[in-house]
């Protein structure tokens, strides 16, 4: 099932800085509708990125501008992303730590091996380095998660890198 254009409301994002003489001021408020991705099964806005973890906050390059795959070499990215009804991603990892967060409807996270874990509004997830994708089990229902990505170490085990798996 494809998502186009996400049946959820667009996306609100208000974004700080400072003025000249460096008080605090609103750079930013503005609303966009997540887009579609390749295979149809859910659709992304990017919300902001850094070049840099920690992050510079004297780096005024407009975080949606800044070229982002997945995640971001030696930086983040925070999108949010909406699931199709029935939509599957590709089993995948990335060298990142994650925290994912469901705003609205059910997601189920299924890791390698068969094991699953069934999400919704409110749960938090981190995931951290493994290999996994998710699935939304509603036949009419989208889901909507705010992902936070953060580059991380790949995880190493018994001395064998188990590095990215690009979905």
């Amino acid at each position: 099932m494809t998502i186009g254009r996400s049946r959820l409301p667009p996306v609100r994002r208000v974004v700080t800085g400072h003025d000249r003489e460096g008080h605090a001021v609103f750079r930013s408020d503005e609303r966009f509708p997540t887009e579609a991705i390749p295979g149809g099964d859910a659709s992304f806005a990017l919300i902001w990125t850094t070049a840099t973890v920690p992050a510079d906050n004297n780096d005024e390059t407009e975080g949606r501008e800044r070229e982002a795959g997945l995640t971001i070499r030696q930086g983040s990215v925070i999108r949010v992303v909406d699931m199709a009804p029935g939509g599957v991603s590709p089993m995948h990892r990335t060298d990142s730590i994650d925290y994912g967060i469901v705003l609205s409807g059910r997601v189920q996270l299924e890791l390698d091996h068969g094991a699953s874990m069934l999400l919704g509004p409110g749960d938090i997830i981190v995931q951290r380095g493994t290999i996994h994708l998710w699935r939304n089990p509603s036949a009419s229902e989208p889901c909507r998660i705010v992902f936070v990505l953060i580059e991380a170490e790949p995880y190493v085990h018994d001395g064998r890198l188990l590095g990215e798996v690009q979905p």
